[in-house]
């Protein structure tokens, strides 16, 4: 695709926002990227936002993310979370009805489906065990319902993502921040964690936002209603992660587990399939593991 038309994305200033940002300008340089900071949650300044801007194609990533922020502000989360992105969904139908709207959904959405101990597909039922998963699987399944009165969707449903500029609220960013004020000698060499035997499918940010810009070239093959998984396939033992880290630092450090930071409903081991990504898209991942580890930790050695 030559021209994507215009493109716009909600939590364009989020950790995802930026990279994705940078992704479609390096894809189409010179795109017409729309990055509005206006609240889902207020109907009326969204509705007013698609009828005068007429979006090809909308990214919705505005959300609340953090499982922990989610757990603590609840309310806020099933208003942004879900009726936030149903107020876009509507607000597309009746005004730029041709708009593809690609959501980011969220592998949590699957939950105890995990449970099984397989590389889960889009066939997998959902089954969230925290409040944040379950705002994303009704919001998912909402969009879904809209696809039969025409709205263009593409459900994406990524597995955990990491990189450059994420928050410490997440399991590697908190790794990568502590690993760095250690070496800075702002910090005792102690390393506090939470659980460190469960397993995670990480994928780099930047391949994460190469789906959507996928998504964005494949708009006219991709039937309204489409789920996508986009995950490596490959599970990591959190323990096993934080000792690559250590050891890329070249740090001596002293583990310890902090009760807070523990999750009673933790998942044991999530993977997933992304066949039908590689399909559909032509997507896989391609930045290394190691380079993603090492680019964290510059990351937060600059912070």
């Amino acid at each position: 695709m030559t021209n994507p038309g215009r493109v716009l994305i909600t939590g364009a200033a989020g950790f995802v926002g930026r990279h994705l940002q940078a992704t479609l300008r390096q894809h189409w340089p010179g795109i017409d990227l729309l990055t509005p900071e206006t609240d889902i949650r207020d109907r009326a300044a969204l509705t007013t936002l698609i009828r005068e801007t007429t979006p090809a194609t909308i990214i919705h990533l505005a959300a609340i993310a953090s499982v922990m922020q989610v757990a603590q502000a609840q309310d806020e989360a099933w208003q942004v979370n879900l009726h936030g992105t149903l107020n876009l969904g509507h607000a597309i139908l009746a005004h730029a009805p041709t708009c593809q709207l690609i959501f980011a959904s969220s592998a949590d959405t699957y939950g105890a489906t995990f449970r099984a101990g397989l590389a889960l597909d889009e066939t997998a039922p959902l089954a969230p065990v925290n409040i944040y998963g379950a705002t994303k699987a009704a919001a998912d399944l909402a969009l879904g319902s809209l696809a039969p009165h025409g709205l263009r969707v593409v459900r994406l449903r990524p597995f955990n993502h990491i990189g450059p500029g994420q928050s410490a609220d997440y399991v590697i960013a908190s790794f990568a921040r502590q690993i760095a004020r250690i070496q800075a000698g702002a910090q005792d060499p102690v390393l506090k964690v939470g659980r460190l035997d469960t397993w995670r499918d990480f994928l780099d940010v930047r391949d994460v936002c190469a789906a959507y810009a996928a998504c964005i070239g494949a708009r006219d093959d991709l039937a309204p209603g489409t789920i996508l998984n986009i995950a490596s396939g490959t599970p990591r033992r959190i323990g096993a992660v934080l000792d690559e880290m250590i050891a890329l630092a070249g740090i001596e450090a002293h583990v310890e587990e902090a009760a807070p930071l523990v999750r009673a409903t933790d998942i044991v081991r999530a993977c997933g399939n992304a066949a039908q990504a590689a399909t559909a898209l032509g997507w896989a991942p391609v930045h290394g593991w190691g380079e993603t580890l090492t680019d964290i930790l510059a990351d937060w050695r600059q912070r």
